[in-house]
């Protein structure tokens, strides 16, 4: 025990020796193969008891923290499994390589999150309590955003592939983790909220334990998408099934990755879920990982072979619908709409909600001529505007009776920019200004 000690006493006061040539100008990456040296001598277990103990010597928790890029580097070597696919072996701006860069940044915030957590426990200083309160308020809100972004992207981008192909388990438990751990980043952004309701004491000694638990959560999830996940989509997907995701990937975000763009090529057809042959061979049972293989054992896959486009179904662009569907789903609506065409004449209003008096005898007329003559001119005002380009919408809200009634005009345009009609939205928001609090799904009750 005490060779132990007397080992780690030295590791320690090696660390200690290039943190204060970091702290005295010298660049962090001109010192890396000697951070190199020294930690790779230092188990990932040691790293975390050696930096504290350096935290209670003086050493600023900003100048350990400029060794968080090397201990992930090292942290991700020691967990790295047989069946992890390297980012490096990927093209960059490959949906897979931006997950992969994606997991370095959790893994370096889960780090410093835990860190300056710990840190914060042993100042006494109240000028540096609050800096470093502040510093952690900082990477709990970014860290939330993982669930926004990285979380997010895969349980609607790359899970329904997988779920296609029958292995709905391991994104179940995948999104059951997400949930845990942005319940507990949630916890972590409240607790800092509320710090001075409890003694401080309190406060900082939970504050540690729950931050402790969700920097282990984020770095456990790392390895679970490293070792697991990423290799089975790695083994799955085609170039055309990465090129859907790729599509969609923006339009949700990423989390500290500005990835460049990628493209496998104009041939390559991007495959969305419904599009692709869910069975999968033997050659592909054997390409995923031994974990996955292990799982499967004795459990026959349940290929979903359901197929979304139906003959005489209408195409919307972002699904498919019968006429009778698409109808119902007007029906359902609790909005008016009515529809407008270039010429200014009404060419469709929907069943249902009901605000102002709408029968078939109104298709066809020109709108003008289905409001009081005094207010025509400000309606042809509006058209105007659409048309030219001036405006995107037209709000305006009124007390009707018992209703309290919203309006929205908005004009409507094709592809190439052309001016196709005008669409009138009109709703009763009254209910709807008088909710309160939350309501969420879990609540419901038959």
């Amino acid at each position: 025990m005490t060779e132990l000690l007397s080992n780690r006493e030295q590791k320690k006061e090696a660390l200690k020796a290039l943190l204060l040539r970091i702290h005295n100008g010298e660049d962090v990456n001109s010192l890396k193969e000697e951070f190199r040296a020294v930690l790779s001598s230092i188990s990932p277990l040691e790293i975390p008891i050696i930096e504290q103990e350096l935290v209670k010597e003086g050493v600023s928790a900003k100048d350990i923290a400029k060794m968080c890029d090397l201990h992930v580097e090292l942290f991700r070597e020691a967990v790295k499994g047989t069946d992890e696919v390297e980012e490096k072996e990927l093209p960059e701006g490959h949906p897979l390589w931006v997950r992969y860069m994606e997991n370095r940044e959790i893994l370096k915030d889960a780090e410093m999150l835990n860190l300056y957590a710990r840190t914060l426990a042993t100042t006494r200083d109240e000028r540096m309590r609050e800096e470093i309160l502040g510093v952690l308020e900082e990477i709990v809100g970014n860290l939330r955003k993982v669930g926004f972004t990285h979380y997010n992207r895969d349980e609607m981008l790359t899970f329904p592939y997988i779920e296609r192909r029958g292995l709905t388990a391991i994104a179940t438990v995948l999104w059951t983790k997400h949930d845990e751990i942005r319940f507990m980043l949630k916890h972590l952004y409240g607790l800092l909220a509320r710090r001075d309701e409890m003694p401080w004491e309190g406060f900082v000694e939970r504050f540690k334990a729950k931050a402790g638990e969700a920097s282990f959560a984020l770095s456990d999830m790392v390895f679970r998408e490293n070792n697991i996940y990423y290799p089975t989509l790695n083994a799955l997907l085609s170039d055309g099934e990465w090129k859907a995701v790729r599509m969609q990937d923006d339009e949700i975000g990423y989390y500290k990755v500005n990835p460049p763009e990628w493209d496998p090529g104009e041939d390559v057809k991007p495959l969305q879920p419904w599009q692709i042959n869910p069975e999968l061979s033997a050659e592909e049972l054997l390409s995923l990982p031994k974990e996955v293989q292990q799982a499967l054992k004795g459990q026959p896959l349940e290929f979903d072979k359901g197929q979304l486009r139906r003959e005489g179904d209408l195409d919307l662009g972002t699904g498919f619908v019968s006429v009778e569907e698409l109808k119902a789903i007007f029906e359902a609506l609790p909005v008016d709409v009515t529809f407008i065409d270039k010429d200014d004449r009404v060419r469709f209003f929907s069943p249902g909600e009901r605000i102002f008096t709408r029968t078939p005898s109104i298709l066809g007329r020109p709108v003008q001529l289905c409001h009081p003559p005094k207010s025509v001119h400000i309606v042809n005002k509006i058209l105007r505007a659409f048309k030219e380009g001036r405006k995107r919408e037209a709000t305006f809200w009124l007390r009707l009776g018992p209703k309290y009634v919203y309006i929205k005009y908005v004009p409507l345009f094709d592809r190439n920019g052309n001016y196709l009609g005008t669409l009138e939205i009109t709703m009763d928001i009254g209910e709807y200004k008088r909710i309160e609090g939350e309501k969420r799904l879990l609540d419901w009750r038959d």
